[in-house]
């Protein structure tokens, strides 16, 4: 998981962190960008919009993913 989303999520609730993850690891899937421990600049990227995404009233883990690549435009 990328130190980003690691360090941002330490202070949340277990249900957003859950949340976050799954957006996280979805949007990365889709992407075709692998997950890995060290510094990954793109995938700090979707970590910062997902993470900006899943703030909103947006619950859906598939939702938030789907709203990060988009608004990341890089499909």
């Amino acid at each position: 998981m990328s130190t980003f989303l690691r360090l941002q999520t330490a202070d949340l609730d277990p249900e957003m962190v859950g949340r976050i993850t799954a957006a996280y690891k979805r949007a990365l899937h889709t992407l075709c960008i692998e997950d890995r421990d060290d510094h990954d600049p793109l995938a700090d990227v979707v970590a910062r919009k997902v993470i900006e995404i899943a703030q909103s009233d947006i619950h859906d883990p598939a939702e938030i993913a789907a709203l990060a690549i988009k608004e990341i435009d890089m499909r």
